[in-house]
């Protein structure tokens, strides 16, 4: 429920995306007969977990895009990650790390674009109920049935993602409003993405995400403080190199999201609170 809100408080397409998605799904016929105009709402794709890698990554004798292109500049769902195979969720890590899928076949090379935004969900064990409290239902699953299912996803691709939050089971249903509202969530958003994009206008980015050396180091600078926490986290955790920038590129959208320029050392803590699967392989 809460991954299929991402849509709502992101900031529409701008003409260059909407024009790109759309040429998408209208090469792949897949615009609705009554659609007029561009698509302007980011997309959301949620394929089952039984759908095979050409499927999902593209592919075929004559190479057709597949899921991770028609989610570009929108949001590709997995439910249950771990029911995904092995060689589809693998497949996944060039996608994630190169923006686009490269294809080849003896007639040539097919490069497809799939600049999208990967949210996934998994329970912490087959059955569901591993970590529950004393008034829950018992979880039934061996330590071995446990550490086999939550191998199906491995630490490179786990590596890509930047939040790794888990999640309590719900017990009891909250009777009064807290947090924030989705407008509120949304004008937020909005703020952080224009401040990202004022921010890069000279650069030829839009994203805190696209950030890479040199520009990396420029716009996420830490203070001294800042950088002496990040680099305790990294030796105690044995973080990799790209797991540290990733850490980098969140603390900016943190500060961002807070209305500030500078990075603080709170915000670098906040983004490696949300490396969970880091924390649980050490």
């Amino acid at each position: 429920m809460l991954c299929r809100r991402l849509p709502t408080l992101m900031p529409p397409l701008d003409d260059e995306e909407a024009l790109a998605v759309t040429k998408i799904f209208s090469i792949c016929g897949k615009l609705n007969n009554a659609q007029s105009g561009l698509i302007r709402r980011r997309t959301f794709r949620a394929p089952h977990h039984t759908i095979s890698t050409a499927g999902l990554i593209g592919g075929g004798s004559i190479p057709k895009p597949g899921e991770v292109t028609l989610a570009h500049h929108g949001i590709l769902f997995l439910d249950e990650m771990p029911e995904f195979s092995r060689t589809s969720l693998e497949a996944l890590r060039q996608p994630l790390e190169d923006r686009e899928v490269t294809i080849g076949r003896a007639r040539g090379v097919c490069r497809f674009p799939a600049r999208f935004m990967l949210a996934a969900s998994m329970n912490p064990c087959p059955c569901g109920y591993n970590g529950g409290g004393v008034n829950d239902r018992p979880c039934t699953c061996t330590p071995t049935a446990i550490a086999r299912y939550r191998a199906r996803m491995s630490g490179p691709l786990a590596d890509r993602l930047d939040l790794q939050v888990e999640l309590p089971r719900q017990t009891v249903r909250p009777t009064s409003e807290s947090g924030i509202s989705s407008a509120q969530a949304r004008e937020i958003v909005m703020d952080a993405a224009e401040r990202q994009r004022s921010r890069y206008a000279k650069h030829g980015i839009h994203w805190n995400s696209q950030l890479q050396g040199p520009l990396l180091k420029k716009f996420t600078r830490l203070s001294s403080d800042a950088e002496m926490l990040l680099q305790q986290v990294y030796d105690q955790l044995g973080l990799s190199f790209r797991a540290h920038d990733r850490i980098l590129k969140m603390s900016r959208t943190i500060a961002d999201l807070a209305g500030r320029e500078s990075i603080r050392s709170e915000d670098v803590a906040e983004a490696i609170s949300y490396r969970c699967l880091d924390q649980v392989a050490e």
